[in-house]
């Protein structure tokens, strides 16, 4: 199995899942800038899209998409309880998070890392993240991971999104649960293996 992936990219939720699964897998990096591996391979002959993830199992399928990558990878380790069972109302309500997180989270800091885009834009995203931010807060307010007292994949998606208020200046101090969640998401071992396999963690 081959995770294809750039540090720091949204590409960490399912590096992290695989670690926290347990999962002998090959990573691969994979250049967002230059779309190429580091043999030289064209990316774009792997994914026609461009971008990560991409897990590619041993018999050569390929599956995109974050959030559709670390339930299969929270599938191949149900003991792991990093997903529901399918076909649970728990099941919907962690796909209900991971769509948020994809829709409203990591989409809203799409205009910040784009250089060509005003600061007036840049602004309003802000803004909205920020608003989004507030609301979340609330929902770990009494609770541990987002699903409550057990870590789940969407708790790996988010930790990768809200990494992200650092490199564009989003100020989320404000915000105690979120930082509270976001400290205790970091402190997991396969959460720091999986960072330290990207060069974010010495």
């Amino acid at each position: 199995m081959k995770l294809y992936y750039s540090p720091g990219a949204c590409s960490l939720s399912p590096h992290i899942a695989l670690h926290e699964a347990g999962i002998a897998f090959e990573p691969v990096l994979a250049s967002t800038k230059s779309h190429k591996l580091q043999d030289g391979t064209d990316y774009y002959g792997i994914n026609p899209l461009g971008y990560v993830p991409m897990l590619e199992l041993d018999d050569g399928t390929r599956l995109r998409e974050g959030p559709a990558i670390v339930q299969y990878i929270a599938d191949l380790a149900p003991t792991k309880n990093l997903a529901p069972a399918n076909g649970t109302m728990a099941r919907y309500r962690l796909q209900e998070w991971l769509t948020f997180i994809g829709t409203e989270m990591h989409k809203g800091f799409s205009p910040l890392f784009n250089p060509a885009m005003p600061e007036e834009a840049k602004t309003i995203a802000k803004d909205k993240l920020k608003a989004r931010f507030e609301w979340l807060d609330g929902e770990l307010a009494a609770k541990q991971y987002l699903m409550g007292e057990h870590f789940s994949v969407a708790d790996g998606y988010l930790f990768t999104v809200t990494n992200w208020t650092k490199p564009t200046g989003l100020d989320i101090s404000g915000f105690p649960n979120v930082q509270a969640w976001h400290a205790r998401v970091a402190a997991r071992p396969a959460v720091q293996e999986a960072m330290k396999a990207e060069g974010l963690l010495k």
